[in-house]
């Protein structure tokens, strides 16, 4: 406090903290003066700046513009054509990433999976084929609710791959919370598990499914993934088995390609304050973002491993790059970009 009794505020900040030379050697943005010049390239020239980044992915078909701005809405990249799923995994498959751990899965109890590029991607084409077969189609929600396992990134791609916007639940969640989520987004399909070990417990989560889909009239199926083997009460011609539906899929399915503009996923807040908000991103735009986020922020580089048990956004962005990364360090990436401006409220 000063002496006139005021608040002082500490919201303005001066000190600069250096990192040590072999850091800023190993960074892609090596400098405040480089970190400088990126901002004002962003801020003088956005759509020559993102357009560049953009131009380092894959697209089934150029974008005719780079950004049309109505405030407060945003098109990124109208008239282009990509596929997320498709620049996670299938741009690698023709490089020696191939055969490059791309997943690696350490639970509570011990268990280790790695995945490789190409076995990450014939599991995520093989449960794409799935949920075609069981009538999702492109355009079609689906709500994600599990634990921490390998199925959820498989599920996760598998939706983008077809075009069908899906959106995370937390499985901690209550029954209600999780209606709420499934009936704003009319989803078609969910998908869960039997329980998930946490803290050396199993929480149970097919049940929550089961109490929370008495509310939700527009979900046709539920495919139930196997992990603890605890017992489950599966409802005809609603509840499917994960394993039984996997067994005779192929491990072939060309990824759609889709509209930059098309829905990827659909982000709840937590609702602590009113019914939860759902944000929404879109493909083109939420791809391109991701890109130098990965690089500037994370210092993503070939080889590395990158670690992180609460946003998969940033798993996304290892795959997309053929990277794995142990989470080293952060520079904050130019302010302006599609993931910012993608977002709307539904």
């Amino acid at each position: 406090m000063s002496q006139q009794g005021s608040i002082d505020s500490v919201l303005h900040e001066d000190r600069v903290f250096p990192p040590p030379p072999e850091f800023s050697a190993a960074a892609h943005v090596g400098s405040m003066e480089a970190y400088e010049a990126l901002c004002r390239e962003a801020e003088s020239d956005p759509e020559g700046f993102w357009g560049r980044i953009a131009a380092e992915l894959h697209w089934f078909k150029r974008w005719d513009k780079v950004l049309e701005w109505d405030p407060p809405f945003a098109k990124w990249f109208s008239g282009g054509e990509m596929n997320l799923s498709y620049n996670c995994l299938d741009r690698h498959l023709t490089t020696p990433r191939r055969n490059k751990a791309a997943l690696i899965w350490e639970s509570e109890p011990g268990e280790v999976r790695t995945l490789t590029y190409q076995q990450l991607h014939d599991e995520v084409c093989r449960f794409a084929n799935v949920l075609k077969s069981i009538g999702v189609s492109t355009g079609e929600r689906v709500a994600i609710y599990m634990g921490m396992c390998p199925a959820l990134p498989i599920a996760m791609l598998a939706c983008a791959r077809i075009g069908a916007p899906h959106t995370v639940v937390f499985g901690g969640f209550s029954a209600t919370a999780l209606a709420d989520r499934i009936n704003d987004c009319q989803a078609a399909c969910v998908i869960t598990q039997d329980g998930a070990l946490r803290r050396g417990q199993e929480l149970k989560l097919k049940p929550v499914v089961d109490e929370a889909l008495k509310a939700c009239p527009t979900v046709r199926q539920v495919v139930v993934y196997q992990r603890t083997g605890s017992p489950q009460t599966m409802v005809p011609g609603r509840d499917l088995w994960w394993h039984e539906l996997m067994e005779t899929a192929s491990d072939e399915c060309a990824a759609i390609p889709l509209d930059a503009e098309h829905p990827l996923y659909l982000l709840y807040t937590s609702g602590t304050t009113g019914k939860p908000k759902g944000i929404l991103h879109t493909t083109g735009g939420y791809a391109v973002g991701l890109r130098p986020e990965g690089r500037g922020r994370f210092l993503v580089h070939r080889g590395h491993r990158l670690g992180d048990r609460a946003q998969l956004h940033r798993l996304r962005a290892a795959a997309e790059r053929g990277d794995g990364a142990d989470v080293r360090g952060r520079a904050v990436p130019p302010r302006t970009g599609p993931v910012l401006a993608d977002r709307r409220k539904t």
